[in-house]
């Protein structure tokens, strides 16, 4: 009997011998048609990239590809700067722009020259300095007060090779008025504040040492 058993557990033995031989011989091969290994790399949580099989309606556009089939050519504009200029933000850009138009009109009302000239273009500084000279060869004063903004916005932006251009509309209150030496009033209304719409277009080389944006051309729309 002890015997029987003993047989009976070796032809066990044996069979799954040969039954794990068999498994081993599959699973231990390649054949070819194994998929490699995905080597891309993701953030913890986000899902896989989609394979190339996936719709368009499903691919995610890089900023600037959503920038230029949004249709805004100020906002290319803008994306075009940032681009090339990591560091430029644009409400820093139009926080200093409003405090450049203040520091400009007043530095010209007063005819400071050592103020205005690192901040206008040749053509800007060359239109503002004879209407200055002139002004005191009359022995005129002007008087200027910048009351607030009642909006700052940029209407266009561009890239220029490497220069960047960027307009903005200031919507002002103004208080001015030019008057002769013995006070009689020849210009304006000093005790009465008016609307302004300007337009001033601001250049920078990207990549230049020089931080400071100037003042490269001025309109006023009728």
């Amino acid at each position: 009997m002890a015997n029987s058993q003993l047989f009976l557990i070796l032809v066990l033995a044996m069979v799954a011998g040969i039954i794990l031989f068999r498994l081993y011989s599959v699973l231990g091969r390649r054949t070819g048609n194994e998929r490699e290994p995905d080597g891309r790399w993701r953030l913890p949580g986000t899902a896989p990239a989609p394979s190339s099989s996936v719709s368009g309606e499903n691919v995610i556009a890089l900023p600037q590809r959503a920038a230029a089939q949004g249709g805004d050519p100020v906002q290319q504009g803008l994306m075009d700067i940032k681009l090339a200029d990591r560091a430029f933000e644009t409400e820093h850009f139009l926080s200093g722009a409003r405090k450049a138009y203040e520091m400009i009109l007043a530095a010209y009302a007063a005819g400071d020259r050592a103020t205005l000239r690192p901040l206008l273009s040749d053509e800007v500084y060359g239109a503002f300095e004879p209407v200055m000279s002139a002004r005191e060869q009359r022995n005129e004063k002007t008087k200027f007060e910048l009351k607030g903004f009642s909006s700052v916005k940029i209407v266009h932006a561009e890239l220029k090779t490497k220069v960047a251009e960027i307009t903005v509309e200031f919507c002002a209150q103004q208080m001015s008025s030019t008057c002769t030496a013995d006070g009689a009033a020849v210009e304006g209304n000093p005790d009465a504040a008016h609307d302004v719409i300007d337009h001033w277009t601001f250049a920078r080389q990207v990549g230049a040492s020089d931080p400071n944006w100037i003042v490269v051309a001025t309109h006023s729309p009728a």
